[in-house]
């Protein structure tokens, strides 16, 4: 059968037999090693504190960005506090966390934390009830902890209005998909492929099964950490490659279609995915940034003022600064984000003002906001 023969590569008599000239993935592999290196060494010989901190900053971006690539919005505070608990990280005040939070935190941490568990369809279909705990995506009932049936009729990827729909790709029928699952988990398990290269291949391949209902972008993508977490030899992750996909999200589509209507020859989807890998990575160095200097303002603080006890309403909002507070920081923000009065507010700003750890905008009056002073020589 000649290519002209199939539209999708799943419906191709060699599939699932993906190849890719390795010649040309040479040199980008090259590049994401050295960049995992990089990373990993800025963090070798920081305490452990902040290794954890900047964990729980790039496991924060992957839950939220991997959720809105599928176009769903999560509160940044609640998932923080909800993977915060779960490693056990002091961030102060806890924000409340829904279910729905707590199931995409929970595959995320699974994926990454138990790499060297196997890959089985019962854990698939852990995540899979994990994501959706009331049995609904939206307002639609799904078929949750188990493969799709096709009951409506064939699962495809659809844009567009009513009448003016275009399908983008249509997935292996339900009744293939037992065979098909088992082939690829066995792949996964035990095909010996360089790892990097696996979490794209693993990414591209549950994908383009499409097994479940709903959630299949989310669960390939976590199929793609784990992959990547062995490959790294670490529960540890402090790069988020959903974050960058999230970016990137039109190329990420474009290039996914491309590949599944294009040949078993998947080296330019490798090509893009290493790229995609190498820019998470040169970005993840802001954020280890970020958290050098967050360590470096406490200790500063600790030194310059050993006599300031600071509470802990000034200690959480001096965090959420350091954070990356969005928006200018009022005494009305101040007291709805401590839960305290507006007098309680002024006087923690005064206090802080007074030591030189706040100062005022330019605006005054009702407008009065207050800006963080990071220590001489540690600005990030």
């Amino acid at each position: 059968m000649k290519r002209g023969d199939y539209l999708y590569i799943w419906q191709s008599p060699d599939w699932p037999h993906l190849h890719f000239d390795m010649e040309r993935l040479a040199a980008a592999l090259a590049q994401v090693s050295q960049a995992q290196g990089l990373l990993y060494g800025r963090l070798t010989d920081v305490g452990m504190a902040l290794r954890e901190e900047a964990r729980l900053a790039s496991l924060t971006q992957e839950v939220v960005q991997t959720s809105a690539i599928e176009g769903e919005s999560l509160n940044v505070q609640s998932v923080r506090s909800s993977i915060a608990r779960r490693l056990g990280v002091d961030i102060g005040a806890l924000a409340p966390v829904d279910r729905d939070v707590d199931g995409v935190v929970d595959m995320v941490l699974d994926a990454t934390s138990h790499f060297a568990a196997p890959l089985t369809l019962e854990r698939i279909l852990g995540w899979h009830a994990a994501l959706f705990p009331t049995g609904y995506s939206g307002m639609s009932k799904i078929t949750v902890g188990q493969l799709r049936t096709d009951a409506q009729g064939p699962m495809q990827v659809v844009s567009g209005g009513y009448g003016r729909q275009k399908v983008h790709f249509e997935a292996p029928p339900a009744s293939a998909l037992g065979g098909e699952v088992d082939q690829f988990l066995q792949w996964f398990n035990h095909e010996p492929v360089q790892p990097v290269l696996k979490a794209g291949l693993a990414h591209l391949w549950f994908v383009t099964l499409h097994p479940l209902d709903d959630g299949n972008g989310r669960i390939s993508r976590a199929i793609g950490d784990l992959a990547l977490a062995k490959a790294d030899q670490s529960h540890q992750r402090f790069y988020s490659l959903s974050a960058q996909i999230q970016r990137e999200r039109k190329d990420y589509y474009e290039q996914l279609e491309r590949t599944q209507k294009g040949t078993l020859d998947v080296t330019t989807w490798l090509e893009w995915f290493l790229g995609c890998l190498l820019r998470a990575l040169q970005g993840a160095q802001d954020t280890v940034d970020q958290v050098l200097a967050k360590g470096q303002f406490w200790q500063a603080l600790r030194l310059q003022h050993p006599e300031c006890a600071l509470n802990a309403r000034q200690t959480k909002l001096l965090n959420r600064l350091l954070d990356g507070f969005e928006g200018k920081l009022t005494t009305a923000k101040w007291a709805a984000i401590a839960k305290c009065s507006s007098d309680a507010a002024l006087r923690d700003i005064s206090a802080l003002l007074a030591i030189g750890v706040l100062r005022k905008g330019d605006a005054g009056g009702r407008s009065t906001a207050y800006e963080l002073v990071m220590p001489a020589g540690d600005r990030p």
